[in-house]
């Protein structure tokens, strides 16, 4: 039987999703039926799709899908365990070793999910007697992973250099050992492009580390895709990334770092402790994904991207859709309201396009937008596609005139 307490909790727990629904704030799941790509079937039809991390298309790529296949033939599902029990296969070496080498740093280490990489880097390397200035609009994971280190906390607004040496000055004027520096490569709510020169910079004036969640860079910014650091041309201490995005769209993580950094980490680092190895599948595709970006074809696939970004962006702004600034592929449509992104993007689905409307508490009140995401596997007929459905979505809700 269950006791009147237990019942008070469940009535709470609906209450709480009523008055999510109510407020326009339901994430709702909608089942994809095919590969992920620049087309994906929907409720039984193909749509474009312009929602997805998938910047190079590696996504769906039969040459990343067979590389995985291969991989599992081979190893087998995964293996059982955490690494420093019996889990790290020869394919997890290599897959260190690729990464680290195309990103120029001495060593990494693979997590399951590039959250557990942020989760991960903060405690074992800082304590109580050191500094984390973290950007404030960072990600969920950076702010997760800080939470779990002892260091004090300053937060810096976005991008905002003198606030970022107030912070700086305060966390030496607090007696900071050591202090780093904490951001997203790019915004992935918003597609800005951190400051990185100007950070680097301020940390070598304040003698501060840097670390850079990538994920959404990783790939296809800067030569050879190598991320927002090398987009910069600027050194970093650490780097956190991700295979489910531009490098494959599977999943795992990873920190690059000097290798006495990475030792550590495999000593200390608690997600890598306590969660089962990478499965083989995902590295086998992932090493896939980086043998094609960083190559030839890699080059000829960011210049796609970017130009798919530049049409899209133009059409858009002449739609008269309100768009924020930038160059990044993350391109956010910017709604305000929570209901108006919602049934934009419903709309938009029903002229076969899926997005996704964005709202509190993934991005802040009032701030609603469908954030929309070019590929370089779309091409420029499916973007006119995209921007005439939008064009009519934004008429049929009195956005756009």
């Amino acid at each position: 039987m269950t006791q009147a307490s237990n019942l008070a909790f469940y009535d709470r727990v609906r209450a709480e999703l009523a008055d999510i629904d109510a407020q326009g704030l339901t994430k709702p799941e909608r089942i994809i039926a095919s590969r992920q790509g620049s087309v994906i079937t929907v409720g039984g039809r193909d749509v474009l799709n312009f929602c997805a991390n998938n910047y190079l298309g590696l996504a769906g790529d039969e040459r990343v899908a067979q590389a995985g296949i291969r991989t599992q033939e081979r190893w087998g599902a995964g293996t059982a365990s955490v690494r420093f029990i019996c889990g790290t296969l020869e394919i997890h070496k290599e897959l260190e070793r690729s990464v680290a080498d195309y990103l120029g740093f001495e060593d990494s280490i693979l997590f399951a999910a590039a959250f557990d990489a942020n989760g991960g880097i903060f405690e074992p390397l800082f304590g109580e007697e050191d500094a984390i200035v973290s950007d404030s609009l960072n990600h969920a994971s950076i702010i997760d992973g800080v939470r779990l280190c002892k260091a004090k906390r300053y937060r810096f607004l976005t991008s905002d250099m003198d606030d970022l040496e107030a912070k700086l000055k305060e966390a030496r004027a607090d007696g900071a050992r050591n202090i780093v520096i904490a951001t997203d490569g790019a915004f992935s709510m918003d597609g800005y492009i951190a400051k990185l020169k100007d950070i680097r910079g301020l940390a070598d004036r304040y003698d501060a580390l840097i670390m850079v969640d990538d994920c959404h860079a990783t790939g296809f910014l800067g030569p050879q895709g190598r991320g927002s650091y090398a987009y910069h041309g600027v050194d970093i201490d650490f780097l956190t990334g991700t295979f489910g995005k531009a490098l494959g769209g599977a999943m795992g993580g990873f920190i690059c770092a000097k290798a006495e950094i990475v030792s550590l980490l495999k000593q200390r680092a608690r997600p890598y402790l306590f969660s089962n190895a990478l499965a083989p599948a995902v590295c086998g595709s992932s090493l896939e994904a980086i043998r094609i970006a960083g190559g030839e074809e890699g080059d000829a696939l960011r210049k796609q991207l970017f130009a798919n970004a530049a049409r899209y962006r133009a059409a858009m702004t002449e739609a008269g859709f309100n768009l924020l600034p930038g160059e990044h592929p993350i391109i956010p449509v910017m709604l305000g309201d929570a209901k108006l992104a919602q049934d934009f993007a419903a709309r938009a689905l029903e002229l076969g396009v899926y997005v996704i409307g964005f709202s509190f508490p993934v991005v802040p009140r009032g701030q609603a937008r469908i954030r929309t995401q070019m590929s370089a596997a779309h091409t420029f007929e499916q973007i006119d596609q995209v921007v005439d459905a939008f064009r009519t979505a934004g008429r049929d809700l009195g956005i756009v005139g």
